[in-house]
């Protein structure tokens, strides 16, 4: 669960970023369970080395979860993704790159999924734009096996198309609602990491 500037190796970075964006899934899509807010509880909040990236805002994440109870986090995580008709927060691309859900953002998203061979789970009720779904595909864009789909390559066409355009508006929008606080800081720990993100991409050649 150590994001990734807090190691060393270049396979344990890579490892490591995947692990994030894992955990930003697993954060953004429900309700965290007792399980990993315990977890994140416990976590390694020390750098190796001093002034990594992501230590300041995974520290106060980490000590977010701690101050908050598992109760009060779920009840965050309903007011402010959850609810029936309108969310006080939107986490779907799509409403950020056209003002509406299931626009021609969905439709893009889609043609490049089928080109990487990914399709949605018939199980999974929400689009394909949510950001959750998104991290996921990062991650198996990092960690899969096919080398022909897990490469850098990939992994920077898919996050410029898809994550990097409307990602930092999401978190904006979180960091300013009254009502967040344990989101709050998971909005400014994945602006940090996003921004990590991007600054590795712009460095390929």
């Amino acid at each position: 669960m150590q994001p990734a500037p807090l190691v060393s190796t270049t396979l344990d970075e890579e490892t490591a970023r995947a692990e994030v964006y894992g955990l930003l899934a697993a954060l953004f899509y429900a309700a965290p369970s007792p399980q990993l807010l315990q977890s994140l509880r416990v976590a390694v909040t020390e750098a190796p080395a001093a002034g990594a990236l992501l230590e300041e805002s995974w520290r106060e994440l980490v000590q977010a979860a701690r101050d908050g109870s598992d109760t009060g986090i779920e009840a965050e995580f309903d007011a402010l993704f959850g609810g029936v008709g309108r969310p006080e927060i939107y986490v779907f691309g799509s409403h950020y790159l056209s003002g509406f859900l299931n626009e021609k953002p969905l439709a893009a998203l889609r043609t490049d999924l089928r080109e990487l061979g990914l399709a949605r789970d018939d199980a999974m009720p929400e689009t394909e734009d949510h950001f959750a779904y998104l991290c996921e595909v990062m991650r198996y864009l990092i960690a899969g096996d096919d080398v022909a789909v897990a490469n850098l390559t990939r992994q920077r066409e898919f996050f410029s198309r898809h994550l990097q355009p409307w990602v930092i508006r999401m978190c904006e929008a979180i960091g300013q609602h009254p009502k967040a606080r344990f989101y709050r800081c998971l909005a400014e720990f994945t602006l940090s990491f996003v921004s990590v993100e991007a600054q590795g991409f712009d460095m390929l050649p």
